[in-house]
């Protein structure tokens, strides 16, 4: 008797547990009777009548997502691999429809993103495909949203996330790219030269007219200080002449000291007697006198010529 009783509250524990099930969080339960749906269990804790009731399936209500990858042909006669990847889940109020209309529901998403990408990309050229692949993302959402809601699956994004060219396409576009760089960077380094051409011209005029203004300011100071010499000179009763003949000669010898001390200098051959000064100071003075004298001359031939076009602008 008291086996009987174990054996019974053995079977009624055991009953009562086959009877209870769990459904995890974000996912959905089918539960059947006599194979008929009998209803649909959300996340917890549920109870079903055990050998009548049973868990025809599960499916799971969070996002996936479905990678396609598709072959095809652009405008301009090239080939190219899109990879589509497609990111869907299960309408929560629509888990009937999603169970029993549909099987294999990646299968019928693969097939519909084929038949779109096979539609719109033959369109576009290769370099339209790069900056259109968001055009062709939307087509396959859209074409999937219209197909995949009436068996209970919502499409949440659709993306183009790879698009593979022929091998010798792709290696033709990285030329292309590599020289289009190369332009660019011989453009920049032109400018570059270019910029350091004038700027080395501006730097030199610069130095020269600060070399020149130099130079100014040192035969401005000379003339001062040969002025100064004259007038001492002349103090001491030496004509203006004889002083400007004495300061060629002084500046004559240090001019030839000057060279002496040079131990680097190239041969230089000049007259070193104290006549050569005066000479030079002669010759000088005889260059100035000349160039006044043409140049009084060539004042007095132009004055002629124009007073004689104007006599004869009267006359006529």
């Amino acid at each position: 008797m008291n086996y009987l009783i174990i054996s019974l509250f053995v079977f009624g524990f055991l009953l009562i547990v086959s009877g209870l099930f769990i459904v995890k969080q974000q996912t959905a339960a089918i539960v059947e009777r006599f194979g008929r749906f009998l209803a649909i269990r959300q996340s917890g804790l549920h109870i079903k009548i055990p050998f009548i009731d049973r868990i025809s399936g599960r499916i799971t209500l969070r996002i996936m997502q479905l990678d396609v990858i598709v072959e095809t042909k652009t405008k301009d006669d090239v080939f190219v691999k899109l990879k589509v990847s497609v990111q869907y889940k299960v309408v929560y109020d629509k888990v009937y429809d999603a169970f029993y209309k549909l099987d294999f529901p990646q299968d019928q998403i693969t097939s519909y993103v084929f038949d779109v990408v096979r539609a719109v990309v033959p369109k576009m050229k290769l370099d339209d495909v790069f900056e259109k692949k968001d055009e062709i993302a939307n087509a396959v959402k859209g074409e999937l949203n219209d197909a995949m809601t009436n068996y209970g699956y919502d499409i949440i994004k659709a993306l183009v996330t790879d698009i593979d060219p022929d091998a010798e396409v792709k290696s033709a576009m990285n030329q292309i790219n590599a020289a289009e760089r190369k332009k660019v960077a011989a453009q920049y380094e032109g400018d570059a030269e270019r910029i350091f051409i004038v700027e080395k011209a501006k730097a030199e005029a610069e130095s020269k007219r600060l070399q020149g203004q130099g130079i100014a300011d040192q035969r401005r100071e000379i003339a001062r200080g040969l002025e100064d010499s004259v007038d001492v000179l002349n103090n001491v009763g030496i004509n203006s002449q004889e002083a400007s003949a004495l300061i060629v000669v002084t500046q004559h010898y240090d001019t030839l000291q000057s060279i002496g001390e040079e131990t680097n200098s190239n041969l230089i051959l000049l007259p070193n007697s104290p006549q050569a000064g005066s000479d030079m100071l002669n010759n000088m003075v005889a260059s100035f006198t000349a160039s006044n004298q043409i140049g009084e001359a060539m004042k007095a031939e132009n004055q002629r010529l124009k007073n004689k076009g104007g006599d004869d602008a009267q006359k006529q």
